[in-house]
């Protein structure tokens, strides 16, 4: 099954799943750009997550992000402290601006700090109803209890309608949806997606599903079916803002046209090999390298203990 959100020109609908037609002509010259993707997150000044993340890890895979700051963490590489949200219309403004200028190929939302905020985010979406949506649900525990709860209500009602992929972890996903689970093992995949399905999504990816052996599962699934399946050793580092990296690099796969199954495993072996490359710049958690391709390979003699330091600047090799 191949299924495409996104068209490969201008004969068909950015929300139609069908395949894309396939003309002979010449590209416009529109289409030489890259797409461009509207992001709504907060500022995260670690570079674990936030818009730093959405921008390293979708200029990665070949798209344009247009950043809309919903906020701004305070927070270090182990741990976030505190969130400072915008106000909605200063929300509202910048996304308004850039959408009277810029034709966008898809939206896609992390952490918006408010109801309020949520509420201008679902309106804009609405707006664009042939643009298509992913949503990323962070773990939210380090977030004041009274204020969570509104949050994930407000976000279930005004966003995941908009929502076309759902990208979340396994036990987010699961306290959040199906906060009532008593069956005899913890929800699967499909479980978490029939219960995402009841408010308008038509696909859900879940990241984290424990598997023996040390390996963990990452599945796409939608309420009749799984469509896709990933499984990757689990790696002994704590890391911060693999959900981010994972989520804008499916978000820029899709817009670039790649159908939503090979997005999926694109945007994962992405992810995975940004976390193997992983760096600690701090003395918290290890983040993912989104550069990883960047870094030139080894020659040989460069473990020679005894050669000087060279200082020099290497050269811009940056592939696109």
């Amino acid at each position: 099954m191949t299924i495409y959100l996104l068209p490969a020109d201008d004969a068909r609908k950015p929300g139609d799943l069908n395949d894309p037609s396939q003309d002979a002509g010449e590209p416009a010259e529109h289409d030489l750009n890259p797409p461009c993707v509207l992001v709504f997150n907060a500022s995260d000044p670690s570079g674990a997550g936030g818009l730093g993340a959405d921008a390293l890890a979708m200029g990665s895979v070949g798209a344009h992000i247009l950043p809309v700051v919903t906020g701004a963490y305070a927070r270090d590489t182990a741990e976030i402290f505190d969130h400072f949200p915008f106000d909605e219309e200063a929300i509202a403004e910048q996304a308004r601006a850039i959408l009277e200028d810029v034709e966008v190929q898809l939206i896609k939302v992390g952490f918006a700090g408010t109801t309020e905020a949520l509420s201008t985010i679902a309106e804009t979406a609405a707006d664009y109803p042939e643009v298509p949506v992913v949503a990323y649900m962070p773990n939210l525990s380090w977030w004041d209890e009274n204020l969570i709860e509104p949050y994930l209500d407000a976000f279930r009602e005004l966003v995941l309608p908009q929502t076309t992929v759902l990208v979340g972890n396994h036990s987010t996903l699961w306290r959040w949806l199906l906060p009532d689970w008593n069956g005899d093992r913890p929800p699967g995949a499909r479980d978490i997606a029939k219960a995402a399905g009841e408010f308008g999504v038509p696909y859900t990816l879940v990241t984290g599903l424990m598997l023996p052996d040390q390996f963990i599962d990452n599945v796409l699934a939608s309420p009749q079916s799984v469509l896709a399946s990933e499984k990757y050793e689990r790696l002994e580092a704590v890391f911060a803002g693999a959900g981010d990296t994972l989520s804008a690099a499916l978000a820029a796969l899709l817009a670039s046209g790649t159908d939503l199954v090979a997005a999926t495993t694109e945007a994962l072996a992405y992810m995975d090999r940004c976390l193997d490359a992983g760096f600690r710049p701090g003395m918290g958690h290890v983040l993912p390298d989104r550069l990883f391709w960047a870094e030139p390979e080894p020659e040989e003699g460069d473990d020679d203990p005894d050669a000087p330091p060279d200082f020099a600047l290497p050269p811009h090799d940056t592939r696109h």
